[in-house]
């Protein structure tokens, strides 16, 4: 875990607020100050001491000097920029290491699809005792069909190839996570993350609340349909082995079609003679081996470059600078 450094000076000795909230950025800077407009209201609104740790991956555009401006004018704002891009379930990570949090953390991303106008729900179903509490979403109006229906085949697959991690279905990063469930999460410290299986990894009570996801405020989502399917790559390869054991079935049923292939040519050349083999068969079959070797060779390779990554062991992502958040201070007893 990296160690948290204030740019101006040793890490404040303060009291942690009983929320804290993690909020990974890439490029939002044209829509950071009404989100955190309307984040501040919901936090105030629950009456406990609370901070927001925005983490800024590599943004290209203004979020950094936006964010700088933020923590200058609130005291609940802490920064975490790091060195580079590292990806958002990296970010994310990162945020989760360094937020400032007896209770709580809730993370949800600065695009307002997820309303932070929902925390309170969130904070009362874990006030019931519930350690994790994620936001389902009823309805994805701000998403085109095919991402609907990619997305609903993914969670429906997702949860078919899991046996002992049961994925929610339409549930994204937004939610809220007990201490208990947080000091387990930081527990995992693997490099391909997928966080959304991480977080049903730890387990603990778990419930969920419904909300209607509605589109971007403002700028432009960085997620397209390549960097959506690997995610669920990620999100397969991560949690279960069974594209391993479909490639072996996959695998013994290709030698089982060549067995039986291989005996009818034998016994119509005993019985029938031996014809002159035809070229379009014989390259049907070449290619469809190959192709099936190519795609087991694939599925290896994507479990084996997992493995050479986790062997590196190098850290998880490296910190610019912290800027801890800065709670008023009490009023200073009156003089005699």
């Amino acid at each position: 875990m990296n160690t948290p450094m204030d740019p101006d000076g040793p890490v404040r000795a303060c009291a942690a607020p009983r929320f804290g909230v993690v909020v990974p950025c890439f490029n939002e800077g044209s829509g950071l100050d009404a989100f955190h407009c309307r984040l501040s209201a919901a936090m105030d609104g629950l009456g406990d001491a609370w901070e927001v740790l925005y983490v800024n991956d590599g943004s290209t555009d203004d979020t950094l000097a936006r964010l700088d401006a933020l923590a200058l004018a609130d005291p609940h704002v802490a920064l975490l920029n790091l060195s580079r891009n590292f990806g958002k379930e990296i970010a994310l990570t990162a945020g989760l290491d360094h937020v400032a949090a007896t209770g709580a953390v809730i993370v949800i991303d600065a695009d307002l699809q997820d309303p932070p106008e929902l925390i309170p729900e969130l904070v009362a179903m874990w006030n019931q005792g519930f350690e994790m509490v994620y936001a389902q979403r009823r309805a994805r109006l701000g998403d085109s069909r095919t991402k609907r229906v990619t997305a609903h085949l993914f969670y429906r697959l997702m949860q078919r190839l899991t046996d002992r991690v049961m994925l929610p279905r339409d549930t994204g990063d937004f939610r809220l996570i007990g201490r208990r469930a947080l000091d387990g999460l930081l527990q995992l410290r693997e490099h391909h993350r997928f966080m959304k299986g991480l977080f049903a990894w730890v387990g603990f009570p778990s419930a969920a609340v419904l909300y209607d996801r509605v589109p971007r405020a403002a700028g432009r989502t960085s997620w397209n349909y390549w960097s959506l399917w690997n995610l669920a790559i990620e999100g397969i390869t991560g949690f279960t082995v069974v594209p391993l054991k479909l490639a072996t079935y996959l695998g013994l049923l290709v030698a089982a079609f060549a067995l039986l292939f291989g005996g009818q040519l034998i016994v119509r050349t005993l019985l029938f003679g031996n014809s002159v083999p035809g070229y379009p068969s014989l390259m049907a079959v070449v290619l469809f081996l190959g192709g099936v070797q190519l795609m087991t060779l694939g599925v290896i390779g994507e479990y084996l470059g997992r493995i050479f990554n986790e062997t590196k062991r190098r850290p998880l992502y490296l910190v610019e600078r912290h800027r801890s958040a800065m709670p008023p201070q009490p009023d200073a007893p009156t003089g005699l």
